[in-house]
């Protein structure tokens, strides 16, 4: 379902979606609501109480009867202080874990949704709904929907006994309440409005205040931190006055609901008096009245913050269930297939990508593409800025499913594995290493939940791929392979970072591994120890690697030249020196250490730098440079 779909829904229909996660508390929540009413019967009575004691026994002077009327008053009022305790006792531990589920249940579901989806929300939207809005949805099932229906209750069930002394005071009483409803139901319209487009703007704000920080050194390093401000005192500014019109809002209602019921005593009083000297109304019921009638003030006082609560609470709801309703596109087969014999084989056949929303004009950012890498064989994948080769790179993993065609692994479509076996056997080393806030030895078997951390076998699968990427320097770290990396792994080096990363795929063992320029961040000497040790890993392992270096090149055993979306040739290196004038062109830049032109008039995508969306008018057909070695079909 659609943001805009969740949001019309009616405001019981939008918060009615809360019920499966609110069920295992439901009896909780059914005693807190009756010891809640309780509460509210028992303030009701203490009027009535009033009213039979000032006439009888007040009037009487019958101090025994006025001792027990004080008694029981007291007792009434330590009765609803008891329940109004027990509300809280009974709900408070339900309600925090059904906050719990839900935002265990929305981190799982961020999880399961497809990359595209990522793509397109903002960290601080997401995390805004994951803390923010699940709070608030918390605090209204704690507190505001109890209150809200046990307010309710109380002013409609003090309403009715009004009528008790008099019908006439009971009527005025009530026609004079009717404008709250009418306040209330303008209210919802317009304050609805503004509490979305509040919760929206705390979400940009909060990233904003991510990306500032994840980007500090950037903005110190070009000086940019009084314009960073600037765009966030602009993005602050803009909340706060929405902040201040739902101030006002509020402000406004709370005037109406605090007007109201005054007029609506005034009202009682004058009419009062005329009964009670016409001898249709005793003093003690003319007391009695007031005294239920001041009870009741408070729960209707109270219904402006609580609708603005519940208005607040509906829209945490909205937002919460926008992530839920996003469609995961990427999922396990319903009757999945398993490999008989692992072998490694990676075979792209007549692959087809491209984004969703992408423009009809864009052509395929992979476009007919067949490549097969045999089963031990390490295959370098070349080619100029906008080629498509990191967008390929997603493909395998099903991080995006091809719109055409179908990637295999041992012969078997990708799609038609589970997900966890797939990418237990695809291992993937992006060229921007990313590592989380946790230990060395934690990054490194992030992908190894068979091995035991503390155990015999996961120290040794740690120490060999270490060594492979040439990572020892974690030793040397303040508590070496137990240090703390920082978010993001900032605290290290950006070669530190990459060979950490280049570790936690080695350490995984996959049969099939796929490289985005895995060595970029390393010098020249560093980058020839970790080619050394990494060829030890490559004679035994299936490995696609994009390479921007020569030295990369020169462990493939074959080379993949890529153009436009598609394969154009395919050979060893020096096959294709000889036969492709575009792979000399590609080499001939590598060697100067430049980074081949963008073979594209112009990038209409710009989700993968090296992926841009293509004009279809401008595409040329490629020449057919063929693999010599006839072993492989290359793209036509």
């Amino acid at each position: 379902m659609s943001s805009s779909s969740t949001a019309s829904l009616s405001l019981p229909k939008a918060l009615a979606r809360l019920i499966p996660f609110a069920k295992p508390a439901r009896w909780w929540v059914l005693a807190g609501l009756l010891v809640a009413l309780l509460g509210s019967v028992a303030s009701l009575a203490i009027p009535i109480v009033l009213q039979e004691v000032v006439d009888g026994p007040l009037l009487t002077g019958n101090r025994a009867a006025i001792l027990w009327g004080v008694i029981a008053v007291l007792a009434l009022g330590v009765a609803e202080a008891l329940f109004i305790f027990l509300r809280r006792r009974f709900v408070l531990r339900p309600m925090t874990e059904v906050e719990f589920t839900i935002r265990q249940t929305f981190y799982e579901r961020l999880q399961r949704l497809p990359v595209a989806f990522h793509d397109r929300w903002q960290s601080g939207q997401l995390l805004s709904r994951m803390m923010q809005d699940i709070g608030m949805i918390r605090r209204w099932l704690t507190f505001g929907m109890i209150m809200l229906i046990v307010n309710v209750l109380t002013m409609l069930i003090g309403i009715g006994l009004l009528f008790r002394w008099h019908w006439v005071l009971g009527t005025v009483f009530f026609v004079c309440s009717l404008p709250i409803w009418i306040v209330g139901y303008s209210f919802e319209q317009k304050y609805g409005v503004l509490s979305r487009q509040s919760q929206d703007q705390s979400g940009d704000l909060a990233t904003a205040v991510e990306e500032s920080v994840h980007g500090i050194r950037v903005l110190k390093a070009f000086g940019r931190g009084a314009h960073s401000l600037q765009q966030f005192r602009e993005r602050a500014e803009s909340l706060r006055g929405t902040e201040m019109r739902k101030a006002r809002e509020v402000g406004l209602i709370w005037f109406w609901y605090d007007l109201v019921p005054f007029l609506a005593l005034g009202a009682c009083l004058f009419t009062g008096i005329v009964l009670a000297s016409m001898g249709q109304l005793s003093v003690g019921e003319l007391f009695g009245f007031f005294a239920l009638a001041a009870a009741v003030r408070w729960p209707m006082n109270s219904l402006g913050f609580l609708f603005s609560f519940m208005i607040d609470a509906r829209t945490a709801t909205d937002r919460v269930f926008e992530v839920f309703d996003a469609e995961i596109t990427i999922t396990d087969p319903e009757h999945p297939r398993t490999v008989e014999h692992p072998r490694g084989e990676l075979a792209f056949r007549d692959v087809h990508f491209r984004f969703p929303d992408a423009r009809d004009s864009e052509r395929d950012l992979v476009d007919g593409l067949d490549l097969v890498l045999r089963p031990g064989e390490t295959m370098a994948l070349v080619g100029a800025t906008g080629s498509g080769k990191t967008t390929l790179t997603a493909l395998p993993t099903r991080l995006y499913d091809v719109t055409a065609g179908s990637v295999e692994l041992d012969g078997v479509d990708v799609r038609e594995l589970r997900l966890e076996e797939l990418r237990r056997r695809i291992g993937v080393a992006f060229e921007d290493p990313i590592l989380f806030s946790a230990s060395v030895r934690d990054n490194v078997l992030l992908g190894r939940d068979d091995l035991d951390p503390a155990g015999p076998e996961a120290d040794r699968v740690l120490r060999e791929a270490l060594e492979v990427a040439q990572a020892g320097f974690a030793y040397d770290l303040p508590d070496g392979l137990d240090t703390e990396v920082g978010e993001e792994g900032m605290s290290l080096s950006g070669g530190q970072r990459q060979r950490l990363a280049l570790a936690r795929v080695v350490a995984a063992a996959p049969d099939v591994l796929v490289l985005d320029d895995p060595l970029s961040a390393l010098d020249v000497d560093t980058e020839a120890l970790v080619e050394a040790a990494l060829r030890r890993v490559l004679a035994s392992t299936t490995a696609l690697i994009v390479a921007h270096r020569p030295s990369t090149v020169s462990m493939a055993d074959r080379v993949a030249v890529m153009q436009r979306g598609r394969v154009v040739a395919v050979g060893t290196h020096s096959e294709l020196l000889r036969t492709s004038e575009h792979y000399r062109y590609l080499i001939t830049s590598l060697e100067a250490g430049e980074e081949p032109a963008s073979e594209e008039p112009a990038a209409t995508s710009d989700r993968h730098a090296d992926s841009p969306g293509l004009d279809r008018t401008n595409d040329t057909k490629p020449t057919n440079d063929s693999d010599t070695t006839g072993t492989e079909e290359v793209a036509r």
